[in-house]
């Protein structure tokens, strides 16, 4: 999807989350999804970043955002269970979800990998992805169209060597996917896919990658248009897929 052309409207009066909001694709994401007419509520662990998101979207004249701090790596079912209450008194439903937040953690032989490490990758990638989703699926149900998509990789899908937590993360990640979209298939209106971005331009590729040439790298905006195919109306019925936004 990655010559879809979304008309300017495309998610007018929808309320998106976008996970890891501060940086990168999250960053791009939420920016764009707010220039297309969401209302877009942004969750990150640095209350800084999110700020400056907010107030690049508000300069833009995108709707008004919401900023949700919250540190994955410690979030707890409360605090998920907690943050739903928060969506449902603010907003009334959820439109959209997206699973950016990852962490990279080691790229090591798993005969090198540490324990503690491994712990906190699962956290941010699988098990926090697995609370917001649980947490907020009520929301999300009380939508005309609700859409979640989760952020996969190509070492999800083909394991490489010396990637460890990640790899296996995206692995899950995929699971989850598939698993949660045929529970959903024929009995809601909420879809599930996953996207995988492929190399692109963030901080994140940039320590996988430390000899690459950030501009030989695709830019996030470059891949947004998958983004918005997936948030938005155009890919109503479209459950339980693989894209790759490259």
């Amino acid at each position: 999807m990655g010559d879809y052309r979304a008309p300017a409207d495309l998610l007018k009066d929808k309320i998106i989350l976008v996970t890891g909001a501060g940086d990168g694709i999250g960053k791009t994401a939420a920016r764009t999804f707010a220039a297309h007419g969401a209302t877009v509520v942004l969750l990150g662990r640095t209350t800084a970043k999110l700020e400056m998101v907010y107030d690049e979207i508000e300069a833009a004249g995108g709707p008004q955002p919401a900023i949700f701090p919250m540190d994955l790596s410690e979030a707890r079912i409360e605090n998920f269970e907690h943050f739903a209450e928060a969506i449902d008194q603010e907003f009334g439903r959820l439109d959209g979800l997206l699973h950016n937040a990852s962490l990279l953690g080691q790229r090591t032989p798993i005969a090198n990998y540490h324990y503690a490490t491994w712990q906190q990758v699962m956290q941010v990638n699988v098990n926090a992805a697995f609370g917001l989703t649980k947490t907020l699926l009520p929301m999300l149900e009380k939508s005309e169209a609700g859409s979640v998509v989760f952020t996969s990789s190509g070492v999800g899908r083909q394991g490489r060597a010396f990637w460890g937590a990640y790899a296996v993360s995206k692995f899950a990640t995929e699971g989850l996917m598939q698993v949660l979209a045929d529970e959903m298939d024929g009995v809601s209106n909420t879809r599930v896919n996953s996207i995988n971005p492929g190399a692109t331009r963030t901080q994140m590729r940039a320590t996988a990658y430390p000899a690459e040439d950030p501009r030989s790298v695709t830019a996030p905006q470059d891949i947004m248009p998958t983004y918005l195919y997936l948030m938005g109306d155009d890919s109503r019925g479209v459950n339980g897929k693989q894209f790759d936004a490259q």
